[in-house]
């Protein structure tokens, strides 16, 4: 069996599928020489690849020259475009393209000057030249595949394969085409120059010229030509093959000359075949030789409208206007222009747009030439098509899914393998454009095939700027990671020494205060053992304050009842003071000192005037109970005030304090006009009035839950009064002493339970300054009593009752919240109404030595022994609780009025 080469050598050929023998038509323009048209007055020339792989090098008003490069290229697939003549570059603008659609491109006006001055070409010795530097010639020439394909003539000169076989295609099957045909007549032995040239870079086995058997004039010149070449003998060839649409396409000739059939998708170089056109070889030679770029081609201007159809020289950019003009067309408005031949050219819709490299024909041809456009018909599936196309394809099958736009199914038939020959549309019966669906059914596939291309670069560039941004980021750790070690490295020993003291203070600080908040006071634990259940706070501040309120009110409690010296009173109330707030501040030691002292001196007055108390008449009596009751409405308008000072800030509160104090001095001197006896007391008042206004402003500094502890301690001692109240002599009674001052204890008890009953802190302040002023006063009342009523045991039983009462009024007023203020409260309440009906029975035992009556009592005494006891819980309401305090404390106020009027009558 015969190899490739040999059949190659022997001529065989083999029969090209399909194809069909349209008329020819070239006589028309291939029995005249090649001539030259005028040059226009103004040249378009298109940069569409500027912005994508070339750079414009001009700009508007640079005056050019002929040859001069007008763009730069970025990329491989890059094709240089050139000044065609001298002139200016007026604009560069869209202008519409040598399109069928005529989409506008990016379009550098050239104004010709009409000196058509060139540059000093570059011309070099073939054989001085090495083959990257013809190469690069190629390129910077700007050659692309002057066949009608345009691909740039560089790739296809360095491909990645052994070359076998060189084809040169002359064939140029097209009808009415004939500007290969004179090319090869005039310039064969420049075409076979760059033949050579074209070897040298492939290094092949075997070239093979190919042609026609339609160009004997051109076969004959090109023999010629070959006899002279340098080629080696027997290494080249020419190849006559016969006429036939369309033996000229690659792939075709291909398959004519060796058989083999390029495997779709595939291209030539894979199976070691170059293929390149006679006007791209006599190109080559132009650029690697003279140094000249591509600035014109042969064209072939030809048709029944044409009055001197031929072949021309045309500089590229040239508008087809000017061509068909300096060619006797004139045009009319039903003339149809197409750039190609008639088979895969295309209709032009303006004639103002440029030449381009691959448009090899102008054709203009008459109304007997070109039949009228035909309505389309259906599809009769003759299969006529599919025996003509020459890529073996399935045009039916194609027309189908392009015209139902199934983009992918007419992929999947091999659509790009379609050459555009249009064999099919040529003998379809039913005058289908198949070839125009064919080709918006590849447009579409290349729209999409890009945008996929763009999406995918997109996500690469976003994955490269990611990788790019944590880099960044690594490095910058790494920087600040190096700085910070560099740093310790350079710190010094004493650095070092004074970060380790820092650390060590601050750990002996947080060990500090661990500790103190681990201590138990010891005059807390005194307490809670004497009282065993009293509620524990849960902070050591909270600790503290409650233990120095303790230890107030067993002081006072000491020195009401005379049993301890006063200088020891004073001495234990201070140290318990001061015992109680060492864990507090120092600025609270010394104000809970300087009230243990106030109070320590009080009941020390209070136990030195018991003596001198007890012989006072009845009248004295009387009077004291009357400025008793005047005392109590005074007192009562000074916590009304007092209990408006507290809800302002600090500030208002001293100045409460300052007023409350002016009113407890009036109320002093206001006393003076009962008796002698009764003046002591009126001092010893006033004095406690100023002690209660010092304490009330000292309170309203402390916060609202030593205010509240402050309360309950205060209804304690209210109540330890009213209990001791019963034990006084049957004298006072007569004179109403004890209805008054039992009525003041249950009005007292009444106000604190009426003010504790608020959940915030203002009103548990409001409630604690009452209590204080009104124990205070029942205090000062308390030395009238008559020792002989303790004698009859009665006091001290019913002191073990005030001692328990108060006991139990400390432990329920140690809770944190309101709710157990309120209950703690309602209890004391009850408990003093308790005591006060206990102390009734004194009075009756002593019926027979008064002459004072159960009737003839008060009503507020009455009304307070058979007050109904109110129950041991928090109402759900503390509004509504108020206002029911509020009203009770009005009727209660109502019935000791009215009980005094009564007195006077009497």
């Amino acid at each position: 069996m015969l190899t490739l080469l040999e059949q190659l050598d022997k001529g065989t050929q083999w029969r090209l599928t399909g194809g069909i023998h349209p008329p020819q038509m070239k006589h028309l323009s291939n029995s005249s020489p090649i001539g030259r048209l005028p040059l226009a007055s103004e040249f378009l020339l298109p940069v569409p690849q500027v912005g994508d792989s070339a750079v414009l090098e001009v700009k508007v008003g640079d005056r050019v020259l002929k040859g001069q490069a007008l763009t730069r290229g970025l990329s491989a697939m890059y094709l240089a475009v050139h000044a065609p003549t001298s002139g200016i570059i007026r604009a560069i603008e869209q202008r519409p393209s040598n399109h069928p659609s005529a989409l506008p491109v990016l379009t550098c006006v050239l104004e010709a000057d009409g000196q058509d001055q060139a540059i000093d070409f570059d011309q070099q010795d073939i054989a001085a030249l090495s083959r990257e530097q013809i190469l690069g010639r190629i390129r910077q020439a700007g050659i692309a595949g002057l066949g009608g394909a345009m691909f740039p003539a560089h790739i296809k000169l360095n491909p990645a394969s052994e070359i076998e076989l060189l084809l040169i295609n002359g064939v140029e099957c097209e009808p009415y085409i004939s500007a290969d045909d004179r090319l090869m007549r005039e310039h064969a032995r420049e075409i076979l120059d760059g033949i050579e040239i074209v070897h040298g870079l492939l290094n092949p086995k075997r070239v093979i010229i190919a042609i026609e058997d339609n160009k004997p004039e051109a076969i004959q010149a090109m023999q010629q030509a070959l006899d002279s070449c340098h080629l080696p003998k027997g290494s080249i060839r020419i190849t006559v093959i016969p006429t036939k649409y369309p033996s000229g396409g690659e792939k075709q000739l291909i398959q004519i000359i060796t058989g083999q059939e390029v495997p779709s998708g595939a291209i030539p170089a894979q199976l070691g075949i170059v293929v390149h056109n006679v006007g791209t070889a006599f190109a080559i030679r132009e650029a690697v030789c003279l140094g000249k770029p591509l600035i014109e081609r042969v064209v072939t201007v030809t048709g029944g409208n044409i009055p001197k159809p031929g072949n021309y020289w045309v500089p590229l950019g040239t508008p087809i206007a000017h061509i068909l003009e300096q060619s006797g067309f004139t045009a009319s408005g039903q003339d149809t222009v197409i750039i190609g031949g008639p088979m895969m050219g295309y209709t032009l819709p303006l004639i103002k747009v440029p030449l381009l490299k691959g448009g090899n024909c102008v054709l203009v041809p008459s109304a007997s030439e070109i039949s009228p456009p035909a309505e389309e018909k259906a599809c009769i599936r003759c299969g006529e098509c599919a025996q003509v196309c020459p890529a073996s394809l399935l045009p039916q099958q194609l027309y189908w899914h392009s015209k139902a736009e199934e983009y992918d199914k007419a992929s999947a038939y091999n659509l790009r393998d379609c050459i555009e020959c249009g064999c099919c549309s040529y003998v379809c019966p039913s005058d289908i454009p198949l070839v125009e669906y064919y080709r918006i059914a590849k447009a579409a596939i290349k729209h999409s095939h890009e945008e996929k291309q763009l999406a995918e670069q997109a996500k690469q560039r976003f994955d490269a700027r990611l990788k790019r941004l944590e880099a960044e980021k690594l490095a910058r750790e790494a920087k600040a990671k190096a700085a910070a070690d560099k740093r310790r490295a350079a710190m010094g020993s004493g650095e070092k020494d004074a970060v380790a003291e820092a650390m060590a203070r601050i750990k002996a600080k947080k060990a500090a205060e661990a500790s103190v908040a681990a201590t138990t006071n010891p005059i807390e634990k005194a307490a809670d053992t004497a009282d065993s259940a009293v509620i524990q706070p849960k902070a050591d501040k909270r600790k503290s304050d409650v233990a120095a309120a303790i230890a107030r009110a067993k002081a006072k409690k000491a020195a009401a009842q005379g049993t301890v010296p006063t200088k020891e009173v004073v001495d234990a109330t201070t140290d318990n003071a001061a015992e109680g707030t060492t864990s507090g501040s120092d600025k609270k030691a010394q104000i809970a000192a300087a009230i243990a002292r106030a109070k320590a001196k009080k009941a020390a007055a209070a136990s030195g005037q018991t003596e001198t108390d007890t012989g006072k008449t009845q009248d004295a009596q009387a009077s004291s109970t009357q400025a008793t009751a005047d005392d109590n409405g005074g007192e009562q308008t000074q916590a009304n005030e007092a209990s408006q000072a507290v809800s302002n800030d600090s500030k208002q509160a001293r100045i409460a304090a300052a007023v409350a104090k002016a009113k407890a001095k009036k109320a002093a001197a206001a006393s003076e006009s009962t008796p002698a006896a009764d003046v002591d007391g009126g001092s010893a008042q006033g004095a406690e009035n100023q002690v209660a206004s010092q304490e009330e402003k000292q309170a309203t500094s402390d916060d609202s839950k030593q205010a509240r502890i402050a309360a309950a301690v205060a209804r304690a001692k209210a109540k330890k009064a009213a209990a001791a109240e019963p034990v006084e002599s049957p004298a006072t009674y007569d004179n109403g002493v004890g209805s008054a001052q039992t009525a003041e204890v249950n009005q007292s008890s009444s106000q604190a339970t009426k003010q504790a009953a608020g959940d915030d802190s203002k009103q548990a302040r409001i409630a604690a300054a009452v209590a204080r002023a009104k124990a205070k006063k029942a205090a000062a009342a308390e030395p009238v009593e008559s020792p002989a009523t303790y004698d009859n045991g009665v006091g001290a039983a019913q002191g073990a009752e005030v001692n328990q009462v108060a006991s139990q009024a400390a432990k329920q007023a140690a809770g944190d919240d309101s709710k157990q203020a309120r209950i703690a409260a309602a209890v004391a309440k009850a408990k003093a109404k308790k005591a006060a009906a206990a102390s009734e029975q004194p009075q009756d035992n002593g019926a027979a030595n008064t002459p004072v009556s159960a009737e003839s009592r008060p009503p507020s005494e009455s009304t307070t022994a058979t007050e109904p006891t109110f129950p041991e819980s928090t109402p759900p309401n503390d509004s509504k609780q108020a206002r029911i305090a509020r009203a009770v404390a009005k009727a209660k106020q109502k019935a000791k009025e009215k009980a005094l009027s009564a007195q006077e009558k009497d």
